[in-house]
C-alpha cells in the first residue's frame, strides 16, 4: 500500500518524537523544550503533533 503526504508526515513526527524521548532517557535532555522553550506554546503544538501522529500510526498499522 502506498502512503500519502499523511502518513509520511506522521512517520517523520513519531521519528523526531522517539529520537527526542531516548534523549531525554539517556542524557535528561528535552531537544524540543531546549529549541522552542519549557512549556512553550510551539513545544506544545509539537509535543501534541507527534501525539496524534503516534496515534495515526496506530491506525496506519493496521489499516495494511
Amino acid at each position: 500500500m502506498d502512503k500519502n503526504v499523511i502518513d509520511w508526515i506522521a512517520i517523520v513526527l513519531v521519528i523526531i518524537g522517539g529520537l527526542n524521548w531516548g534523549l531525554v532517557g539517556f542524557l535528561q535532555f528535552d531537544l524540543i523544550a531546549s529549541l522552542f522553550g519549557t512549556a512553550s506554546t510551539i513545544a506544545r503544538i509539537i509535543y501534541s503533533l507527534v501525539g496524534i501522529s503516534a496515534l495515526w500510526m496506530i491506525y496506519f498499522s493496521f489499516k495494511q
